[in-house]
């Protein structure tokens, strides 16, 4: 018996041809692209808002719409919860904000407006933020379009440099999620942080390298890239440490940053680090964090000459319960000095995380929440890099 071929819908033939239009338009190309989709739909407008490096600021894509502010819009709400949020406006009309995440990091939000939407509209704009945040990730890199867009000051050469060499700021799978933030956004030195995902492992690293210069990134950048190569050649913890330790060496004998390289396994929640001269990781655990609980004796920094004869890097372990989080920070986040002239300290700084996460805000929410606190006690102005990396396990089936 025959069969006549399906004959795609319109619906379909404008989603075909919305795909093919995103990937072939440049960055200044996508608004465009994106008000064909509303003109033939019947919307009044879409508008696309990326936010800034600091994620105080949605920032419209095309010009016209003003910036948004994160903490007190609707269209921040939305970015904020991970959710579709609705605007009433005069005029009879509505504001859908959608946010666009690309796997679980978020860019940004849509709004789409219009005297209505019902359920199949709202459907399509789901998928028109999904295609969107794939066509953004995929060109920042190739683009400064975006990245023009995303700051607000320009950017010193050292953290230009770095920055070229961080992952996105925020991964995940269904099992764990890894994020974290990096300030002065415009001026870092020698902070950095790395994470990435197998099947079975995520892998995490921070780093913060002596001084303050473009010597201090190469240093760090050397660091991340003796890291990533160990890593991907699959050797083990200490293995991995060593490689870190002898490029340090071999390229830049001078220079030394501390560390703290961990992995965690997915199925069991065990995390296994290496603390090289770092302060200690933080365990949080239903909304408190635990007395010492990752506290063990550190090792040198790396690329410490006196480390190269034949030592054995030390493998901490510890089991984490689902739901926990670990906080890696840098030492220029306790050592910040508060408006009074004194340190903020250990004691204060595990307070302003026991806020920031008692509200049960996802975990990129929740640092993006404790660094703000952070820069607000020091008008945002921070004289050495503050760097916070916050990873949470959430195996299937403990949610």
């Amino acid at each position: 018996m025959s069969t006549q071929p399906r004959v795609p819908g319109p619906g379909e033939q404008l989603l075909e041809q919305l795909l093919a239009a995103a990937h072939a338009a440049t960055p200044v190309e996508l608004p465009a692209v994106v008000q064909q989709f509303a003109d033939a739909y019947g919307l009044d407008r879409i508008d696309v808002f990326l936010v800034d490096l600091q994620q105080r600021y949605l920032m419209p894509l095309s010009e016209g719409p003003p910036a948004l502010a994160v903490d007190t819009t609707v269209a921040g709400s939305a970015y904020r919860a991970h959710e579709l949020r609705l605007e009433e406006l005069s005029h009879g009309r509505i504001t859908i904000w959608l946010p666009l995440i690309d796997g679980v990091e978020r860019l940004g939000v849509i709004g789409a407006t219009a005297p209505g939407i019902d359920g199949v509209l709202l459907r399509r704009c789901r998928t028109l933020a999904s295609i969107l945040a794939m066509v953004i990730t995929s060109k920042r890199a190739s683009s400064d379009t975006f990245a023009r867009l995303t700051r607000a000051e320009t950017m010193r050469l050292p953290a230009e440099m770095l920055r070229a060499f961080l992952p996105p700021r925020t991964i995940g799978n269904s099992s764990v999620i890894s994020t974290a933030v990096l300030e002065p956004a415009y001026d870092i030195g020698g902070d950095a942080f790395d994470h990435s995902l197998t099947t079975s492992t995520l892998h995490v690293a921070i780093l913060d390298a002596m001084g303050h210069s473009l010597l201090s990134g190469l240093t760090t950048a050397v660091a991340m890239a003796g890291c990533r190569n160990a890593r991907r050649a699959k050797v083990e913890l200490p293995e991995l440490v060593d490689n870190v330790q002898y490029a340090l060496a071999q390229w830049l004998p001078e220079q030394f940053c501390t560390g703290i390289l961990a992995q965690l396994d997915l199925a069991g929640g065990v995390l296994r680090w290496c603390n090289c001269g770092h302060p200690p990781p933080l365990l949080i655990r239903d909304h408190r964090v635990l007395d010492r609980a990752l506290e063990r004796t550190p090792q040198p920094p790396l690329g410490t000459p006196a480390m190269l004869a034949d030592a054995r890097w030390e493998v901490h372990e510890e089991a984490l319960q689902p739901g926990d989080r670990v906080l890696m920070y840098t030492d220029g986040v306790t050592e910040l000095r508060t408006g009074g002239g004194a340190e903020l300290g250990l004691e204060r700084f595990t307070d302003s995380i026991i806020r920031a996460t008692a509200a049960g805000e996802s975990a990129p929410e929740a640092l993006r929440q404790l660094i703000h606190s952070i820069l607000d006690r020091q008008d945002n102005q921070l004289r050495d890099d503050a760097t916070l990396l916050l990873l949470e396990w959430l195996p299937p089936g403990s949610r």
